[in-house]
């Protein structure tokens, strides 16, 4: 059995936080995530449109499904499309099915995943890349309007619960005019959020030993790798995490996982932290390569800070709420930030 060191959240073999949700495991040890999954099971007996927001990776499918196999509807189908897979011509025909001939390649007639999901649950992933056309589209058919296929002339009616899923910020999205504000409504009778694997480090914790036992049972971690998957903030949350575990199992040399085996980048994960820091002024810090400590007492991080703020700006063409979504931290952080590096600059010329 592994002891508890001071400061850090060893998981005890005897507690069991495996949740299963259509045949898809779920790791859920934090308070944060406990409390989401209360409030599942209770709207989950409803048939409200349930919208999931969230950063990528952090387990806004894993919540959809806990609401499909929580509801009445569990015994029914459960279909799942990303919306940013397929081009608008092909999402369309998804979504609301084909008869012959109605395009070149339509050598038969196929029923779209709304008939698909009759009576059950519809994942519409990565909402807010859909068009304006689809937008309307999609709209009509949560109002309960018959649609046809295309190239059909018979009408189509389905009875179909819609849990939709994004990173994005959908109501800027409507106030800037990029998401239809009747659609989003109808999407978020219920709105549920996802919080980042930085904000529940039991979860994180959890998971590592779970991902561990997947690759390798008879391996453990030994404290200085522990240390290591605690400090870090983890921006790319579970999927990040899953394939550091992966990594580190194949590399490690005895039946202990070692701080020497986990490749992530301590430097950036305290570059995060920082941004997330409310006082303006940073601290010296400490970073780590692997088990190779390398002390700075005058590294200027609010330089690199505000070089990757700006870069991830560049990147993203501008848009605020993606250039958060890269760096990891929250839109009200950036923009807090932002509006600290525009008043030193008139500070400055003044």
């Amino acid at each position: 059995m592994q002891t508890e060191r001071p400061g850090t959240f060893m998981i005890q073999p005897a507690i069991d936080h495996t949740h299963v949700f259509l045949g898809a495991t779920a790791i859920i040890a934090s308070e944060p995530m406990k409390r989401l999954l209360e409030v599942v099971e209770r709207v989950a007996r409803s048939n409200a449109n349930v919208l999931i927001n969230g950063e990528s990776g952090s387990g806004k499918e894993m919540i959809a499904r806990a609401v499909h196999d929580y509801s009445p509807r569990r015994e029914k189908p459960w279909v799942d499309l990303s919306c940013a897979a397929l081009p608008e011509h092909l999402l369309e025909s998804e979504l609301f099915g084909h008869e012959r001939g109605a395009f070149t390649g339509a050598e038969s007639a196929k029923p779209g995943l709304f008939e698909l999901a009759n009576r059950g649950t519809i994942f519409l992933d990565e909402i807010g890349e859909l068009d304006p056309r689809m937008q309307v589209k999609l709209l009509r058919v949560l109002d309960g309007v018959p649609y046809y296929r295309l190239g059909g002339v018979k009408k189509v009616t389905t009875d179909v619960r819609v849990v939709a899923a994004t990173n994005r910020d959908l109501e800027r999205a409507v106030a800037e005019g990029r998401f239809r504000g009747d659609l989003y409504h109808r999407l978020s009778q219920f709105v549920l959020v996802v919080p980042p694997l930085r904000q529940r480090p039991e979860d994180a914790v959890a998971l590592a030993h779970h991902f561990l036992a997947q690759q390798d049972p008879n391996l453990s971690f030994g404290p200085g790798a522990m240390a290591m998957l605690e400090s870090h903030c983890w921006p790319g949350n579970i999927r990040e995490l899953r394939n550091t575990i992966i990594q580190a199992a194949v590399m490690a040399r005895g039946r202990e996982v070692q701080a020497s085996d986990i490749h992530i980048r301590p430097a950036m994960a305290a570059l995060r932290a920082a941004l997330e820091a409310p006082a303006p002024s940073l601290a010296p810090a400490v970073f780590h390569n692997g088990d190779s400590p390398m002390h700075t007492e005058h590294v200027n991080l609010n330089h690199m800070e505000r070089r990757m703020i700006y870069e991830a700006l560049r990147t993203t063409g501008g848009h605020q709420q993606r250039a958060a979504v890269k760096l990891g931290i929250s839109r009200r952080t950036l923009s807090r930030k932002l509006k600290l590096y525009e008043s030193e600059q008139m500070e400055a010329v003044i």
